[in-house]
């Protein structure tokens, strides 16, 4: 219950009368003060902070709530966030008294808790109507709603801390992650020396540079641009109407009628045609645009679809489209209410914790530990209000003599089945234990039949992998240590910390872990299709048809994408190999074994120094002169992949004759020779599109230039393998000209090709066919 203030507050919960500075350089200070009573509320101290936290503080204490009840559900919250913490923001309506009262309440028989409250003061950033999609000529006033943010995104861009902002320590994500289907554009940066001019009706309040100074584009093709959508899709709560912001800022074009494009959102028109440089006459001037949409609660409805699909009618020159910033904002719905309903844990997880969680919650052990779980968090017009929550386990509270619970907050994930307990002899800390499920022995060993040797179903330098059944019969792949082998302590440590924390379609899962008697051994989702290297070559297999080779190929690239630039932190794999994708039920490619990988380095430096690590055959020589590892170092590895995938042969073959030996040296050679055709997977010869060939080997070929700098990064490789797909389904595609369109695939900054072909009424532009996409 703070007095009112221009300055705001930045409270961390819990902490002691000494203010924090958490990593970005803010200052918290306690919140004891602000308490309007202190009945039923304790201070509480984590023992253990989670890896995947961005800051230990405000994270590591907490303001445990004891009285009161409320229906909101914590405990089922907490199970169904895989992150290790929860921020929620809501910008309020402007607070007409001296008090901003802030109520947490716990369920009946649990505990709540708060880590931080941010209250920061806002100019009104909502004075413009919304346009109200499906209803003609209707605009919905925002100044007086209570919103929630939902997303925020630097579209094209990266992560922008609190710190960075322009001024509301606001948190701007990377919008990779929410990308539909193959066309996923290209990424372009406004020249250094464009300055952005903010406005009085854009003032940079609205988004920082760094939002409109990057973008996402469709790339400079203008017969694939004519045929797809810019897709962004997010799920949210059902029975609510959501603001849509749109961020633009053009820096590529500057005349009118050079770049048009349709705004659609859930299937409906938002806007049509729409033209930046027609709306603020000029390069460098910001514009936000925002759509109000009612979400319903009927089947399939729960997602919000953001789409932009060039104006073809309106003949521009440039079939092309451009977002550079976007958010979304919940509305409050009549009853002032904008709680959505409980998110619903995964059916693995629910069975994974079933034993534990009637151990953990039985009502005797409701009153002697407090479940901590759920949050919020916000920012506002005239006041914004922060309250960040990170989701630990709960462990049974030992007797005290003191009024301190540290022993009530142990680090951990939402999901862990892990009780916070140490294990002799142990290999990794309390910390690692906590990030994913711990499995007993006998858990193993029933699972494996004892480790059958029937079971193996594949051997590498940490140990034998099992086929192996957990819960009644779920198929998992069981890594069992070898332990003899040193270097596997390190990389089980690695592999925990490193796959428990992270989650993408195109990773492999870690289930969980076993550390006793001596064991090391990690539990994965099980690869029905195994590894692509098993499909390529010295196998009884089936070879695999170039398309799907290719499909496989785009999903490792999409892997490595994220764990280069979806993560807080760049991570390098070190051992991209086919051994090391893997292969599920459906062919989906996965990217596996993250024994050697280490974080990239920071924005102040442009390598990291490391002991050279990797599998001969696919190791960047360049990385093993110098030992510097840098993400191109990833991109050499994966350039051997592809030629690995086309060739079908091992990447190291001492039978050949010398210049033959090495499977990426003598494909750079061949491709100088214009001789690739001669090396190729002999299956694949005369079925590939000479387009779609041309388009890939030369991808591939940029990946094993010698010099780090001159390779493209992953996200150009991926965009380039997606083209190569787009020209082998559609054969009669012709490239955009050849040197401009190689330059824009290589850089993504000349995402439009001044040669690109002249726009006619010939060009298909079916709206109903491209929403079909």
């Amino acid at each position: 219950n703070p007095d009112s203030t221009d300055k705001g507050y930045i409270l961390s919960c819990g902490a002691s009368e000494d203010a924090a500075t958490d990593a970005d350089g803010r200052k918290w200070g306690p919140d004891a003060k602000f308490l309007t009573s202190s009945r039923d509320t304790e201070a509480a101290t984590a023992q253990y902070q989670d890896p995947s936290l961005p800051t230990a503080v405000p994270y590591m204490t907490a303001r445990i709530f004891k009285s009161s009840s409320t229906s909101y559900n914590g405990a089922i919250t907490a199970k169904a966030f895989t992150q290790g913490y929860i921020i929620r923001e809501f910008c309020l309506t402007p607070v007409g008294s001296g008090d901003l009262n802030v109520t947490i309440t716990p369920a009946k028989g649990s505990y709540a808790y708060v880590n931080g409250i941010e209250l920061v003061p806002m100019p009104d950033i909502f004075q413009k109507p919304a346009i109200f999609l499906g209803f003609s000529d209707q605009y919905l006033e925002l100044t007086s709603c209570t919103l929630q943010t939902m997303f925020r995104l630097n579209v094209g861009g990266q992560f922008i801390p609190p710190n960075k902002d322009s001024g509301l320590t606001r948190t701007w994500y990377d919008d990779f992650p929410y990308l539909f289907g193959s066309g996923i554009g290209v990424t372009s940066r406004a020249d250094k020396n464009l300055s952005i001019q903010y406005s009085k009706s854009v003032p940079e309040v609205i988004a920082p540079v760094d939002v409109y100074s990057t973008g996402r584009t469709m790339g400079p093709s203008a017969r694939v641009n004519a045929n797809y959508n810019l897709t962004w899709i997010f799920h949210v709560d059902a029975n609510f109407t959501y603001v849509v912001r749109l961020h633009f800022c053009e820096y590529e074009v500057n005349k009118i009628n050079e770049r048009v494009f349709d705004i659609y959102i859930n299937n409906q028109t938002a806007q049509s045609p729409s033209d930046i440089i027609a709306w603020v006459g000029g390069q460098g001037r910001p514009i936000y645009k925002d759509f109000a949409a009612y979400v319903s609660d009927s089947p399939g409805d729960e997602e919000m679809w953001v789409q932009l699909h060039p104006t073809v009618s309106m003949k521009p020159k440039h079939l092309n489209a451009l977002l550079n910033g976007l958010e979304i904002f919940k509305m409050n719905d009549s009853n002032m209410n904008l709680a959505g309903p409980n998110p619903v844990p995964s059916q693995m997880l629910t069975d994974a914790e079933a034993e534990a969680e009637s151990k953990r919650f039985s009502e005797s052990e409701a009153r002697n530990g407090p479940l901590i779980a759920g949050g919020v968090a916000g920012g506002v017009a005239s006041c914004a209000l922060v309250v960040a929550i990170v989701v630990v386990v709960v462990v049974k509270k030992k007797k005290k003599t003191g009024k301190t619970l540290s022993s009530v907050i142990t680090y951990g994930s939402s999901h862990s089945s892990s009780t916070g307990k140490t294990f002799p002899g142990s290999q990794i800390s309390n910390l690692a234990a906590g990030l994913c499920r711990h499995f007993s022995l006998s858990e193993i060993k029933h699972g494996t039949k004892n480790f059958d040797e029937s079971r193996v179903i594949g051997v590498g330098g940490f140990g034998n992998v099992y086929r192996g059944t957990i819960d009644g019969g779920t198929k998992v792949a069981i890594k069992r240590s070898n332990p003899s082998s040193e270097q596997g302590v390190h990389e089980f440590q690695t592999e925990i910390e490193m796959l428990s924390k992270l989650r993408h379609r195109h990773l492999v899962s870690l289930i969980g872990f076993c550390e006793e008697g001596g064991e090391m051994i990690l539990v994965y989702d099980y690869m029905a299709n195994g590894t692509l290297r098993e499909h390529l070559y010295k196998t009884n297999k089936p070879p695999l048809p170039w398309k799907q080779r290719l499909e496989i190929c785009i999903g490792a690239a999409r892997g490595l994408h994220y764990l280069h630039t979806g993560a807080r932190h760049t991570i390098i794999h070190r051992d991209v190999k086919t051994t090391n994708i893997l292969l599920d039920e459906k062919w989906v490619a996965k990217v596996s074994d993250f024994g050697l990988s280490k974080t990239g380095p920071n924005l102040e430096q442009d390598h990291v120094s490391t002991m050279v690590k990797g599998s001969f055959g696919y190791l960047d020589p360049e990385y093993f002169r110098r030992q510097q590892l840098t993400e191109k170092s990833d991109v050499y590895s994966f350039g051997v992949v592809l030629f690995e995938v086309l060739c079908a042969r091992p990447v190291l073959d001492a039978s050949l004759p010398k210049e033959q030996v090495s499977l990426g040296d003598y494909a750079r050679i061949c491709e100088r020779k214009g001789t690739l055709h001669e090396i190729i997977d002999p299956h694949l010869k005369g079925r590939i599109n000479p387009e779609c060939l041309r388009k890939f080997t030369e991808i591939a070929g940029k990946c094993l230039l010698d010099h780090g700098t001159d390779r493209p990064s992953m996200g150009d490789v991926l965009w380039n393998l997606e083209f190569s797909l787009q020209l082998e389904e559609h054969p009669g595609g012709m490239l955009v000209a050849e040197n401009k369109a190689n330059n824009a695939y290589a850089t993504h900054t000349a995402t439009i090709a001044a040669d690109e072909a002249i726009v006619n009424d010939d060009v298909d532009s079916n709206r109903s066919a491209v929403f079909s996409q």
